[in-house]
This record gives C-alpha cells, sequence and structure tokens, in this order.
C-alpha cells in the first residue's frame, strides 16, 4: 500500500491520482508514523525483498478461498453476525509504553476484522452492550454489494432499545 501510494498494486477499482499523488507525500513524513504501521511497512519490504512476492502471492491465493467460503455462507443467510473483537476492550497503551505493548495491542484486535479486509464483504460494527463498563461490538457482515442489509439490521438493533443499559 505505502509504495503504492496508499492504493497498492492490482487495485480493480479506480485509481483516483489526485489521492495518489497527495498521499505520495509519506515518504517526507515518515518519521511521524504511528511504530505499528513503521513495523507493518518494514516487515513488508522486508518479506518482498528476501521472499520475492513468494508469501504476498500465496496470501492473495487464499484470500479467494476465504472470499468463497464466506459467499458460500452467505447463499443461505442475509447476514453474519460475529463479535468485532475477539476479547474484552484493552486499556490504550500510556504514552510511555513500551514499543512491543503498542504493537500487541494494535494487532490483537485484527483477528475477526482483517479477513473481511481481504474479502471485501461489507460490514459494519455497531455497539451492543458492555463488559466490564466498556463497549463491545458486533460486526455485521453481508453479500458483496448488499450493504443496506447491514444498515437495515443495525438501525433495528439500535431502534430495539438501550444496549448501554444507561438511562440518562
Amino acid at each position: 500500500m505505502m509504495n503504492g501510494n496508499g492504493f497498492g498494486f492490482n487495485w480493480k477499482g479506480l485509481y483516483v491520482t489526485s489521492l495518489i499523488d497527495a498521499h505520495s507525500a509519506w515518504r517526507q513524513r515518515a518519521d511521524e508514523f504511528s511504530d505499528t504501521l513503521k513495523t507493518t511497512i518494514l516487515f513488508g519490504q522486508y518479506a518482498l525483498n528476501k521472499y520475492r512476492g513468494h508469501y504476498y502471492a500465496k496470501a492473495q491465493n487464499l484470500g479467494r478461498v476465504l472470499r468463497a467460503a464466506y459467499d458460500a455462507v452467505l447463499k443461505d443467510y442475509d447476514l453474519l453476525l460475529m463479535p468485532t473483537l475477539p476479547l474484552k476492550a484493552t486499556p490504550i497503551p500510556k504514552p510511555d509504553a513500551p514499543r512491543m505493548e503498542i504493537i500487541q495491542r494494535a494487532f490483537e484486535m485484527l483477528p475477526n476484522t482483517a479477513p473481511i479486509d481481504v474479502t471485501g464483504h461489507p460490514s459494519m460494527s455497531v455497539p451492543c452492550g458492555l463488559s466490564d463498563g466498556l463497549p463491545a461490538g458486533m460486526m455485521l457482515t453481508a453479500k458483496h454489494f448488499d450493504e443496506v442489509s447491514i444498515y437495515r439490521a443495525a438501525s433495528a438493533f439500535e431502534k430495539a432499545g438501550d444496549w448501554t443499559g444507561i438511562r440518562p
């Protein structure tokens, strides 16, 4: 993504050239990136250099298999409802927290959302309750191009009651 100035390569959608031009200035501001983004960029470039795109290609192939698996389930169901995160909300690391704590905290939240990033299915996280006083989210996922089903379900859930249990 960074080498492609925000779009990467082999994107099948619209390339907004003005956005690519604006995003290309990232190299002059890379020191401002979060540790998590810096780590991801460095690892991605390392893997590309060392393994010549082998694992990128493998991931792309697995992405097609994953998309087909979600498509197969969504043939029988309008929506999938899953937890947004596989764990309870965790504290935001303090500004002086060790780098590894910051990176761990960022990456531990990806297991349920990253597969959808790969498959491209429309999804939305909706706050649905509290756990130890912190919000929990439900992730609604639909067939490709069926965002309206997600909007309807999210709206119906929100109208059904106060998910926080807190009354003004």
